[in-house]
């Protein structure tokens, strides 16, 4: 049940922790796999831990938001990977200058701390990053799957689309569209056989929220960190790992009547209110 062996599988992000954690759980279970990143020389990195378990993987260095990027890359792949059986669009993240410094404006908060402070380019790189980074690998890399009558697709949404974060407004922002896109190309695709779905981590530490949770000098959790561990029932950070189940649940061939839902998968987060 619930196995991949032998999907052409295309994975956004590859580089990343929670990417290259999805992608050798993959290749160990036999799946092919075309793996996307920015960075170079970590995409190589995650490219050597999925060739352990097999041969004909591709890894190709592109950027999401540059359409003419995919295109090329989309090429490339369909001369190897005569149909495309699954899309999983991991690549997103955080930057400091779309953050606040604080949760709340006092008369006494600098506003500069505040929303008011914030950077609009950064503020606009981090959204588009975060929809744009999940709409335009679909765009391209969905066709294939339209006129193949079959397909599945994988967004990674966020517990801040369904509550926003209180110092990430733009990070918010576009997981919560991501979430609402996944929903409108379900029902938009439905008729082709392609699924679409969604998964909303919880807490998971990675290099782009690090320093959201730990303190950059002393190590220790910061007190949003601590705060976030205090709301997670299960009392703990997330670990990429625990994506896995789920990404295998929704690519198998047995959750074929699942389509338009955003799991979450966060220790009970989106389950308590504290109180």
């Amino acid at each position: 049940m619930f196995s991949v062996k032998h999907k052409n599988i295309i994975v956004t992000g590859a580089s990343g922790v929670i990417g290259t954690a999805i992608c050798v759980a993959l290749a160990k279970n036999g799946a092919q796999l075309a793996i996307l990143g920015r960075s170079e020389n970590k995409l190589q990195n995650t490219f050597k831990e999925i060739s352990k378990f097999g041969n004909g993987h591709l890894q190709f260095s592109c950027d999401v938001l540059n359409i003419e990027s995919l295109e090329t890359v989309n090429t490339k792949i369909l001369k190897e990977f005569k149909r495309v059986d699954g899309l999983i669009n991991v690549a997103g993240g955080a930057t400091k200058g779309a953050s606040t410094k604080t949760e709340f404006l006092t008369s006494e908060t600098p506003f500069e701390d505040t929303f008011f402070g914030i950077n609009i380019p950064d503020f606009s790189y981090t959204t588009d990053l975060n929809f744009l980074g999940s709409v335009n690998p679909t765009k391209i890399f969905g066709e294939v799957m339209a006129k193949q009558k079959s397909g599945n697709i994988i967004n990674i949404s966020s517990m801040g689309a369904i509550q926003p974060l209180s110092k990430s407004p733009a990070y918010s922002a576009g997981k919560a569209a991501v979430s609402n896109f996944t929903q409108w190309l379900a029902v938009h695709l439905s008729k082709v056989n392609i699924r679409v779905n969604a998964i909303a981590p919880g807490f998971i530490l990675t290099e782009q929220n690090r320093f959201l949770l730990y303190d950059e000098n002393t190590g220790d959790l910061t007190p949003r960190g601590k705060r976030i561990i205090d709301h997670t029932p299960q009392g703990k950070l997330g670990s990429p790992d625990d994506l896995v189940s789920t990404i295998f649940w929704l690519l198998a061939d047995e959750s074929s009547f699942i389509t338009g839902i955003t799991v979450p998968a966060d220790g009970g987060f989106s389950a308590y209110n504290g109180i």
